[in-house]
């Protein structure tokens, strides 16, 4: 493990590859899965502020599964997430020439809103794990059977997860975390070697 601030980052992030490929997985992600995604504290007040702008986008399926479950709902875990058409799809999902991509970040593309989607899709496969007492979030690599095309296609063009993740992990953390991130990256792979 990396410590980097208050976080604690596992050397897979380093030593995996991995760069999504929509075309072979289809957005499998938003679909698969025994809840939504996890959702932060204070991303419940960003889905109650965004709502209305990002609903245009939703399929009524959708729409209903928020409209009978909220905009977000307390999962068995104690964690908050967004609920679940049918127990399949994200109820944020759209689904575009059979791709499920996000209805909240086409609506940030479109200028509509100014934040992008849940911070835990913006970054898998890393799940955060936070210690409440200390405060220390743990980055760990999340394998799924549905990013095998992602693995691959990482492993092709030899991008570590943490350099794909790049634009994530600097929206969470900050670009001066960012660096340190990219210093000890350097650092570790010189050991490696």
């Amino acid at each position: 493990m990396l410590a980097i601030g208050n976080t604690l980052i596992s050397e897979e992030l380093l030593e995996k590859h991995f760069v999504c490929d929509l075309n072979a997985c289809k957005g499998a992600c938003c679909v698969k899965g025994d809840y939504g995604a996890p959702l932060e504290d204070d991303e419940l007040d960003k889905l109650d502020e965004v709502y209305e702008k990002v609903k245009p986008y939703l399929p009524e399926t959708g729409i209903t599964a928020i409209e009978k479950q909220g905009k977000y709902l307390l999962y068995e875990k104690k964690e908050w997430v967004t609920p679940l058409v049918k127990g399949k799809e994200c109820a944020y999902t759209v689904f575009e020439d059979g791709v499920a991509k996000c209805g909240i970040e086409k609506a940030y593309y479109d200028g509509k809103i100014k934040w992008k989607k849940p911070i835990s899709c913006h970054l898998y496969p890393i799940r955060i794990t936070k210690n409440k007492k200390t405060g220390i979030e743990a980055l760990n690599y999340d394998r799924w059977s549905i990013c095998k095309a992602a693995c691959k296609l990482g492993d092709q063009l030899k991008v570590p997860v943490f350099k794909f993740l790049k634009e994530s992990l600097t929206r969470k953390y900050g670009k001066k975390w960012y660096a340190e991130l990219e210093f000890a990256a350097k650092e570790w792979e010189a050991r490696q070697k």
